[in-house]
């Protein structure tokens, strides 16, 4: 089964992700937690209002995530590199407030992004308080779910478990991608040596 690496180019007119949506059945296969005011294991003040943040991951570096093709199914994976881009993107685009459920395409008033950051240590990250364990470049999220109907009957019953991205990415088979790396590599050792060339002229 073939798998592509998805990536971000500078020419692409729309990139990365541009909504989140809240799903029964995330792709990553990494389900959110709920996080409220009342939970004393977190430290968090207690109130009589919930905070309504859950909280979780949006995309999981190298983790092969199946897609359904024509004529066969295929997997897609996003870098490390791939994931920092599409979060630097996302805010830069103010794309924090679009939300939807089951990507209907009708975004959700009143959900927002509150938090957003890559893990760099996976047993020091702040996730790890909430007994996660995700791995490094681990593009977590914050959402605020100000919608009460949408809090008490999908995300407090568990119909909705996790965060699935919606955007433009460009999808590279694993050996171009691979090509192309060594292509890069092979052009800056190319460089170096007319580098050293240059200066052993000098020197002489």
């Amino acid at each position: 089964m073939k798998v592509y690496d998805v990536i971000i180019t500078e020419d692409m007119l729309i990139k990365g992700v541009k909504a989140i949506s809240l799903v029964e059945n995330p792709a990553i296969e990494e389900n959110f937690i709920a996080l409220s005011k009342n939970e004393q294991l977190f430290k968090l003040a207690i109130t009589d209002q919930e905070k309504q943040i859950v909280m979780g991951a949006v995309l999981v570096p190298d983790k092969p995530i199946l897609r359904a093709g024509n004529p066969e199914n295929f997997y897609i994976k996003f870098s490390k590199q791939t994931i920092e881009n599409a979060q630097e993107y996302f805010f830069k685009s103010g794309f924090q407030n679009f939300t939807t459920i089951e990507h209907s395409g009708e975004s959700i008033d009143g959900n927002t992004v509150v938090e957003s950051w890559l893990v760099e240590d996976p047993q020091r990250d702040k996730t790890a308080l909430y007994n996660l364990s995700y791995p490094e470049g681990t593009w977590v999220i914050k959402m605020k779910v100000r919608d009460k109907n949408l809090w008490d009957n999908y995300i407090k019953t568990g119909k909705l478990k996790g965060f699935s991205i919606e955007g433009f990415f460009k999808p590279v088979e694993e050996y171009e991608l691979a090509m192309q790396l060594n292509d890069a590599e092979r052009k800056v050792e190319e460089l170096r040596n007319l580098l050293d060339n240059y200066e052993r002229s000098i020197s002489e």
